[in-house]
């Protein structure tokens, strides 16, 4: 009993707040997520994609994040507008996070750039589970009694609220640069009356594309080092890490830190079962693995895994993949 509460103190103290948004390991497969302004930034008319990440799955109390997006792709007026859906359930009180949010993006290009905007809002919804949680006078030293808490439990257990975000992505020859903020306008998520807010998330990335075959620039093998920043609450994490991408075939290797401190070494592949060449449709499936590195070892947590799909669709006799000049987009990147 006592290793289990050793366990749980240290994944509260990773944790820092419920209220943290979850990191993807493969933001490549969710950039909607990542950012606002890759909204309606892909080769075709029409996008859907879906992700789902398990942490540390043999912790006790799951910790599940999913989020799921569809984006159109407007030539006509130079962006794409879409929807983003985000869930999450923590713990073993199940603290549940829902979010929908209306996305619009619009890009500016010039010969071998293009600078977009994004800007999301939506509303959020957050709610506690209080009959199953475990409060202090419900223990013993054995674990829990399973007599009724004398605990005054707050009134609700439901909230709602406004959230908004915004981003910006720069893509200039070989290079490409990005960043976007969530919860711009700091949402109260309380549920007992007192201001408890749901804090900023900044995200940033950069990643730079070299070409191993210099007679197909676009569609030919490449390695992609990147770098992805995230800050809330404080917390600082960093991932770098390195693709290799053919036209069908995409294999990353990630280290993550959080705080100057080891957190997790990731391993990912994705597979585009279908390509334009014979075919309107693309279908994208990713699957990576975190091998936790800091002080909840590996052992103890069985680690992280995510799977993604993405579907993409392009219209007859649309110009959605039309390329304007001969600069590339950030599909290209990912």
């Amino acid at each position: 009993m006592k290793r289990v509460l050793i366990v749980i103190f240290l994944i509260l103290l990773k944790l820092g707040v419920f209220a943290q948004d979850p990191i993807y390991s493969q933001f490549y497969n969710a950039p909607n997520y990542l950012n606002p302004s890759l909204n309606g930034q892909f080769a075709g008319s029409l996008r859907v994609n879906f992700i789902h990440r398990s942490q540390w799955t043999t912790i006790y109390g799951p910790l599940n994040y999913s989020s799921f997006s569809v984006d159109y792709n407007v030539p006509k007026f130079g962006g794409g507008i879409g929807l983003l859906a985000t869930r999450s359930s923590e713990g073993t009180t199940y603290l549940k996070r829902n979010t929908l949010s209306g996305i619009y993006s619009y890009s500016v290009e010039w010969d071998y750039a293009v600078l977009s905007f994004g800007v999301q809002a939506g509303l959020g919804n957050l709610k506690f589970d209080y009959n199953k949680a475990v409060f202090y006078d419900q223990l013993n030293e054995d674990g829990p009694v399973g007599s009724p808490t004398k605990a005054d439990l707050p009134s609700q257990n439901n909230r709602f609220y406004f959230d908004s975000g915004a981003g910006v992505n720069l893509v200039f020859f070989n290079a490409m640069v990005g960043g976007s903020v969530q919860h711009i306008n700091k949402p109260n998520e309380s549920f007992s009356g007192a201001r408890s807010v749901l804090d900023m998330r900044i995200n940033g990335h950069a990643s730079y594309r070299f070409p191993l075959d210099y007679n197909d620039d676009i569609n030919g093998p490449a390695l992609i080092p990147s770098v992805v920043y995230y800050r809330q609450y404080g917390r600082n994490s960093v991932s770098t890490g390195l693709q290799f991408k053919t036209r069908r075939v995409n294999l990353g290797a990630w280290y993550r830190g959080e705080n100057k401190q080891k957190d997790a070494f990731v391993f990912s592949i994705s597979l585009d079962i279908f390509d334009r060449s014979d075919s309107y449709d693309k279908i994208r499936v990713g699957v990576s693995h975190d091998a936790t590195a800091s002080k909840l070892k590996y052992g103890e947590t069985g680690g992280s895994t995510e799977g993604a799909v993405t579907w993409e669709t392009t219209f007859p006799n649309s110009d959605a993949n039309e390329r304007y000049n001969y600069g590339k987009r950030c599909y290209d990147f990912y």
